[in-house]
Formats: C-alpha cells, sequence, structure tokens
C-alpha cells in the first residue's frame, strides 16, 4: 500500500493531468490548499496559464495557483432548477 505522500502526490499529478487536458468551458471541482485547510472551486474553466487556473463560479471568478492544487475532476452540469409547486 502506498504511503501517505505518494498518494498526495500520485492525486496531485492526477490532478494537474484533469486541468491540463479539460478544455476551457469544461466544468470542474478543482481543491487547493488555503491557509491550514482547503477550499473547492465549483464552475467552468475560464482559463489557464502556466501558474493559474481560473474557474468561473456562481460568486464570480476563482483564480486557483496550480502550486496550491491538491484534487481536480470533471462534474456534471448542474440539475435543471425545479418548478415552483401549484
Amino acid at each position: 500500500m502506498p504511503e501517505p505522500l505518494e498518494q498526495d502526490a500520485l492525486a496531485r499529478a492526477l490532478a494537474l493531468g484533469v486541468l491540463r487536458d479539460a478544455a476551457i468551458g469544461d466544468r470542474l471541482v478543482v481543491r487547493a490548499r488555503h491557509g491550514d485547510g482547503a477550499r473547492d472551486a465549483l464552475g467552468t474553466l475560464a482559463s489557464r496559464s502556466a501558474t493559474t487556473v481560473t474557474i468561473d463560479t456562481r460568486r464570480g471568478p476563482d483564480e486557483v495557483p496550480l502550486a496550491d492544487v491538491v484534487a481536480a475532476k470533471p462534474v456534471p452540469p448542474p440539475p435543471a432548477p425545479r418548478r415552483p409547486r401549484p
């Protein structure tokens, strides 16, 4: 069984691969280190540079440094809004 540090390195490598291969407009969730914890950015990939990705979230654009990325994966589109009850 891999050591925890090896697992973290593997998860990070997979996450960076997801971000590298994603097309602008793909819906993703990206988890990144933030202070003593982590934060998630859920939305569409708006831009990518050599050092950051920008995710358009409900709250606006969220620029995530690639050095802080711990995990990333594609996610399905959001559910359709519910119809109001009669």
